[in-house]
Formats: structure tokens, sequence, C-alpha cells
């Protein structure tokens, strides 16, 4: 059996440019799709695959994300006098326990490497899970929890959420070179970061989700820059090919790229739909629009 996956690293410390002025005073990560900011939607998949310590990669700006996964006394009293037990007990459940989240500055936006590297210590010498709050995932099992299974059936090693993306989009993402491909996983050949569609591999880009071997570390300690003259994780990722089990899981569910506007706007109406509370009068909101186009 390979080793249970307890830690969960959340990079956080990006500036958010592509939503200023929103961001300017708020963390990216902190934007509601419908009525939970990104980041809580991260730490409930997290703790739903069994996560049990979360590690959060912050910079400056970010205290806002401290907060909210903190109690908050005067709120929860306000609720308890108001008879909000549905509210209070939301809020309340999700608050990870005492003792299970920990934070750690990046003190400089050098890319989603070196984020992973700033929690080293913090992880220690076991396998542990990345998640992107970006990349939201609307799916019946949350897709950690669908990582955590297919790894334990090979028997370990590194796993990577990937999807099939338009060809013209490959320069945006890690793209895999792919190998054997059993049921919805490919192993791993090659990856690049971000080619130009004449030079990629495939058209199989690596989502917001990995589940990675601790010898990664060791492989950004160098901090060699790569694309973006930025500290790339999937450069270390590249290093690391051959050495261990390294795969690809297709998952099911559909992912939304909240990091761009339009994939935003996107999440919210297809959580709202998704609904049982909202669901016909977002319906409702939709058609009226569509009918006016």
């Amino acid at each position: 059996m390979p080793k249970k996956v307890r830690k969960a690293v959340f990079p956080v410390g990006g500036l958010g440019t592509r939503f200023l002025p929103a961001t300017k005073a708020m963390p990216k990560e902190m934007l509601p799709v419908v009525d939970k900011p990104l980041i809580q939607y991260a730490v409930e998949e997290a703790r739903d695959a069994g996560i049990e310590e979360f590690i959060f990669v912050t910079g400056r700006g970010k205290t806002i994300i401290e907060d909210h996964f903190d109690r908050s006394y005067e709120l929860e009293s306000v609720l308890i006098e108001r008879q909000k037990n549905d509210v209070l007990k939301e809020i309340q459940n999700s608050v990870p326990k005492a003792g299970s989240i920990a934070y750690i500055r990046q003190q400089e936006p050098l890319g989603l490497g070196h984020a992973v590297w700033c929690a080293k210590r913090l992880v220690g010498d076991e396998p542990f899970a990345v998640i992107l709050a970006d990349d939201l995932i609307l799916a019946d099992t949350p897709c950690l929890a669908q990582m955590t299974a297919a790894r334990e059936k090979v028997g370990g090693g590194n796993m990577l959420a990937v999807m099939e993306v338009p060809n013209e989009h490959t320069s945006r993402y890690g793209i895999l070179g792919p190998g054997k491909e059993h049921e919805n996983l490919i192993e791993i050949k090659s990856l690049v970061e971000k080619p130009s569609p004449a030079n990629a591999p495939s058209n199989l880009a690596v989502i917001g989700r990995y589940i990675l071997e601790p010898n990664i570390f060791s492989l950004l300690e160098n901090q060699a820059r790569g694309a973006g003259n930025e500290i790339q994780l999937t450069d270390a990722l590249s290093a690391m090919l051959g050495r261990a089990p390294f795969n690809g899981m297709k998952f099911e569910g559909t992912r939304y790229d909240c990091g761009d506007k339009i994939g935003f706007l996107e999440a919210n109406i297809a959580f709202a739909l998704n609904r049982e509370d909202m669901k016909a009068d977002v319906t409702n909101i939709v058609k009226k629009i569509a009918d006016k186009l």
C-alpha cells in the first residue's frame, strides 16, 4: 500500500492581476462563486479526499484568507441570537480543526514551483497534494478523491489531473507527452510548459491538481528559472519522469478556469444551476438574458 496522502499545499501568493481592480485589496482566492470563496471550495475538496493538514503558501495582503478559516465569535454570537442555525453550522463546518492548518509566506511571486518549494519543511518526507483554487471542478466525486483512489490502485507515485484542451490553447498549459493508456490513466512520458500548438506533444493539459512525491523538493532546490522567468513546477516534474510511477488522470467532472473572467462567470452560473435552492430562478434569469441576444 502506498503512503496515504495526508497533506495538501494551496499556493495562494499570486497577485491576481487579471481581476484588478477587484483584487487590489482582496485576494483573488476570496472571490465568491455563488456564496463561497474559491479557496473554500478547494479546502472542502481536499477534506473530502481525506486530507488532514492544510498548508497555505501566502503573500502580502493575504491575511483575509487566515481570517476566513478562523472562528468569528462575534458573528457566531449574532447568528445564535437570531437563531440562524443553518448558517451558523455552515460557517463552523468551514473551519478546519485546530492544529490542522498552517501558513507560510512566499516573499516574491516567483512561480508555482517556488510556491511549492516554500512548503518543503511543512510537508516533510511524505507524498502531498497541490491544489490550485483557480481551477474549480464541478464533479459528483471530488477530483482529488478520484486521484487518491486511482493512485492507490497503481501503488503510489506521482499523479496529475489532465484534460483535453483545444490545440490552439496548448500555450496556456503544461502539456504532457502520453504513453500507455489504461482506463482513465495515462502514462506520462514527457512534460512541456506552455508549448506552441506546433510544438505540443499532445492536447492533454495539466490542470491544478497534483499528487507528488517529496523528492520534488530536491529538484526545486536549484531555483532554476523557466518559462516566464519563473520557477516552473513543470520543469521539476519533467526531471522526475522515469524515477517513479508517473500518471495523468482524466478526471470526471467539469473544470472552470476561475483565473479568467469568462471562466469565473461561467462557474458562477454552473454552480448556481447545480443547487436545488437556486436552479429554477437562475434558469429563468439565463433564459431572459438569452432571449434579448
